[in-house]
């Protein structure tokens, strides 16, 4: 049995869902452009740079949710995978999943993004395992707040290890265990798994990939 983890972001997605998710918001009109458009950037740019305050984030990005009625924000996520996400899903990384799937490995999205955003998008990929960043709900409504450990950087760690334990699994449940990420925010994680795979890294996973001797592969 092989364990096979993907980052979603400018992993899977040669975008990113939780960015493009707030910029869909305010082209609908639903958030004000002036007020959350540069903090989107700003924020976007803290995370790629390695700097991001994860609760600061959340708090920004989780208190729209708890703004709108849950049925208003599933129709608005419908039209945000026909406009945003879909094309993003290109054929390689349906290709990639697809051969995971077919070895019969046990395949997991991991990811810092919400899985309001997050769970539909792993839907349509075929996976059936999400590790992610939750909104708490009451009432099947979100309250603007986070629950549990977010999943980002050693946050994806301890997420892992506590999906692998409620299945009676560890590390060394695996033949090969393997994980595909851009970020290095996922250098915890992918230290972690025998086979790191770097896949249209930024710049300083990828010269971190090329010291280990990590596979670089490209899925645009």
């Amino acid at each position: 049995m092989n364990l096979a983890l993907f980052d979603l972001d400018n992993t899977l997605l040669s975008g990113d869902s939780d960015f493009e998710w707030s910029q869909f918001l305010i082209e609908q009109g639903v958030l004000d452009r002036e007020l959350f458009e540069a903090k989107n950037l700003a924020f976007y740019e803290q995370y790629k740079a390695g700097t991001l305050d994860i609760h600061e984030f959340l708090d920004f990005q989780l208190k729209p949710l708890s703004r709108h009625a849950r049925k208003m924000l599933d129709a608005w996520h419908e039209e945000f995978m026909r406009i945003k996400v879909r094309p993003m899903m290109g054929d390689k990384a349906r290709a990639l999943v697809r051969k995971h799937l077919d070895a019969g490995d046990v395949c997991v999205v991991i990811t810092a993004t919400n899985s309001f955003v997050t769970a539909p998008i792993v839907r349509e990929f075929g996976i059936e395992h999400l590790i992610a960043t939750d909104p708490e709900q009451k009432d099947g409504e979100f309250t603007g707040a986070v629950a549990g450990v977010p999943s980002f950087r050693e946050g994806k760690v301890t997420r892992m290890e506590q999906w692998l334990g409620e299945r009676g699994w560890d590390w060394g449940s695996f033949g090969q265990s393997c994980f595909y990420s851009d970020s290095l925010n996922d250098l915890p994680l992918l230290s972690k798994v025998k086979r790191p795979v770097a896949v249209d890294p930024d710049a300083t996973l990828r010269a971190h990939a090329e010291r280990q001797g990590w596979p670089v592969i490209s899925l645009r």
